[in-house]
């Protein structure tokens, strides 16, 4: 009887299991297999030969040494502001948050697009100092690379930060005050190592993150003869003589080192982390600047942001409102036609229709799903709920890249039996996949916030499981549904890698339809639907955060 109880609470939880392993577990397999399996039999040599060739061999040295450059770059920019946010009167301006969050919303290639705008031969950084002659064309180097990828992911490590520098309570400084330590003596004694474990796990994020991104590397890398693994794994799946076999073995020996990354990342989280909250109340430490501290901190704060915003985001609003190229910002070539020309060509419309229901099905469809899943794993017991669970947020230890190339595989492996591939289903169960951690993540947070005692009473008032489900569990978790739609939304709306490697023939969508009137030269109507893109996208986010701060109050 108890095994029956068991099996019935478990139910669920097994057809989630199966469903999910048809999603994301398969595809995993199809790449390992397609990397390793040759005319029907096992053959490692084949994949070790795909490895070690020097052209391979030069795109896996690429890949680390630019995770680790950007690793760098991003402290150099991150740290110190951090430090001001969290430790000055700059930390009174809470709009310096939002705004340093513009950045990592930004879809990293309109971002890129705008920075080799500005700096191109005869760009918009000529134009404007015409006397510097190609001094802006240094951009385009490894170091342009490093930066560019570095302005995007910053905010990250810089939010991790100064959360940390938060947490460090003053008395902790002001005991090494009195012991006679300096300044510099406390920040390298003290401060320093207290932040050691957030920096390092920030610091792997960062270097995974630069391994999985592709935007930036196919905008600006290949401009540079720079490829990583992303885009050669791309060019491997999309370019003729088309090699499955190579890029399934780049992709496996991506998934390697993001899986590495990823424990290093836990084993530093359980070892290496202070808990310096004691349930009391603290203070922090708050540097008064002087006159001349205050004009230095604010010309930093006033590069970064001139960098990381204001160079991509003139350089794609001026070059949507250019009426003719080779005029470039003469007075009387500015238009609107761009825009208009978005909403009347049939082109352009098609691609926002099918971004918008791409955006929408995925997000709706996550959101059930993920919601069923959380749902599920709370009410079940034993070690599957943990496998149901660890399933269900897999693909966010994974590059996108390599989930699509999988996905790609299996369902063309099974298109006899199911002809979902090369439709635009394929494109919704690919974003399903992508952004179902999203939702678990949500609706997990939401769910530690519902007291047992409401759940209780409700039960002890007669009602039933789904009226209490229904009256008060849904209720209470709706915030996170909700959160993690619109989080999605954004997200699938401009997502590039998907688009570009399965989606139908003659299907675009807003992110292909920029990056190919970039490269075929209609570059303003390109930067005008980036314009729209980031719009949209960023209203969107403004209302998730005007929301969550409505029910917060």
């Amino acid at each position: 009887m108890k095994k029956s109880s068991i099996w019935k609470s478990n139910a669920a939880l097994w057809i989630l299991l199966v469903f999910l392993i048809g999603l994301i577990l398969c595809p995993l397999i199809s790449i390992f297999a397609k990397a390793v399996i040759i005319d029907g039999r096992l053959d490692f040599y084949h994949a070790w030969n795909t490895v070690k060739d020097s052209e391979n061999l030069q795109t896996i040295w690429n890949s680390l040494i630019l995770g680790v450059s950007v690793v760098l770059c991003s402290t150099v920019i991150a740290a110190p502001t951090a430090y001001l946010l969290a430790r000055t009167q700059l930390g009174r301006y809470k709009w310096l948050d939002i705004v340093f969050m513009i950045p990592f919303m930004t879809p990293p290639y309109i971002a890129s697009m705008g920075w080799i705008l500005f700096t191109q031969k005869r760009g918009l950084f000529q134009q404007l100092f015409p006397l510097t002659g190609s001094f802006s064309e240094g951009f385009f180097s490894f170091g342009g690379l490093v930066l560019v990828m570095s302005l995007h992911v910053f905010p990250f490590l810089m939010t991790m930060l100064k959360n940390a520098m938060l947490n460090i309570p003053a008395s902790l400084e002001e005991s090494g005050a009195v012991l006679g330590a300096g300044f510099f003596r406390r920040l390298r004694k003290i401060f320093v190592p207290l932040l050691t474990g957030n920096y390092a796990i920030g610091a792997l994020l960062v270097f995974v993150k630069t391994l999985s991104e592709y935007g930036t590397p196919y905008t600006l890398g290949r401009r540079i003869g720079f490829y990583v693994f992303t885009t050669d794994i791309h060019r491997y799946s999309t370019t003729a003589p088309i090699d499955f076999g190579r890029s399934a073995s780049l992709s496996s020996i991506l998934i390697g080192i993001c899986m590495g990354m990823w424990l290093l990342q836990n084993y530093i989280t359980d070892r290496h982390t202070y808990r310096l909250g004691n349930g009391k109340g603290s203070r922090t430490i708050q540097h008064r600047l002087s006159g001349g501290g205050q004009v230095l901190a604010w010309s930093w704060v006033a590069l970064v942001i001139l960098l990381a915003i204001g160079i991509p985001y003139f350089s794609i609003i001026s070059t949507s409102l250019i009426h003719l190229r080779g005029y470039g910002l003469a007075a009387g070539n500015f238009t609107f036609s761009h825009y208009l020309q978005l909403f009347t060509e049939s082109k352009s419309l098609h691609a926002i229709g099918n971004s918008v229901f791409l955006a929408v099905c995925s997000a709706t469809i996550c959101s059930v799903l993920g919601t069923l899943i959380v749902i599920a794993v709370r009410k079940a017991d034993g070690p599957m709920k943990k496998i149901v669970e660890g399933m269900s947020l897999l693909p966010e230890m994974l590059p996108g890249i390599v989930l699509i190339i999988g996905i790609m595989l299996f369902w063309n492996a099974i298109y006899k039996i199911i002809p979902l591939y090369n439709t635009i289903g394929i494109m919704v169960l690919a974003y399903v996949v992508l952004y179902l951690p999203y939702t678990v993540q949500y609706v997990t947070s939401s769910f530690t916030q519902i007291n047992d005692n409401l759940l209780q009473a409700g039960r002890t008032f007669g009602g039933s499981p789904a009226y209490v489900f229904r009256r008060i569990t849904l209720p209470m978790i709706s915030k996170g549904i909700v959160s993690s739609w619109m989080m999605i939304f954004i997200i699938a709306f401009r997502e590039l890698v998907t688009a570009s490697l399965i989606a139908p023939p003659n299907t675009l969508v807003v992110s292909t339809y920029i990056s190919r009137e970039f490269e075929q030269g209609s570059v303003s109507m390109g930067m005008a639907m980036a314009v729209l893109c980031v719009l949209i996208t960023t209203t969107l986010l403004l209302v998730m955060n005007a929301l969550s701060t409505r029910r917060e109050a």
